[in-house]
């Protein structure tokens, strides 16, 4: 089994920062990819951004590409998401993903997930 725990969510007014942190225990893979999906309310669970357990690769939906930044440290099984100039649009449950397998953008049951972050973003 597989624990993620995500941190950091908040309340931050629009145009402000918020950096999330996921921490990953218990059962890992190797070549452990890690990422980001979140859902807001009445919407379906997108995703958001992934990265490659080398941090080498990295994934970003379209239209959060140029605001944020997903990174990895491998050596505390943790993954990162800082966000900038954040909207109201943003506001949503970020949860943190790991895959045992090939990076999707699905939000497949077969992805580890965890139990979910709250950011909520003030015009």
């Amino acid at each position: 089994q597989v624990q993620l725990v995500e941190s950091g969510g908040g309340l931050v007014q629009a145009g402000g920062s918020l950096r999330l942190s996921c921490a990953a225990s218990g059962r890992t893979f190797d070549n452990y990819a890690m990422g980001w999906f979140r859902q807001a309310p009445g919407k379906e669970r997108k995703f958001v951004a992934a990265i490659s357990a080398s941090g080498g690769t990295t994934y970003y939906e379209d239209s959060v590409k140029d605001q944020f930044t997903i990174s990895v440290d491998s050596a505390k099984n943790s993954v990162f998401l800082q966000m900038n100039r954040l909207k109201p649009e943003d506001t949503a449950v970020y949860y943190c993903v790991g895959y045992r397998s090939v990076i999707t953008t699905t939000p497949s049951p077969d992805l580890d997930w965890g139990q979910g972050t709250q950011v909520t973003v003030s015009s």
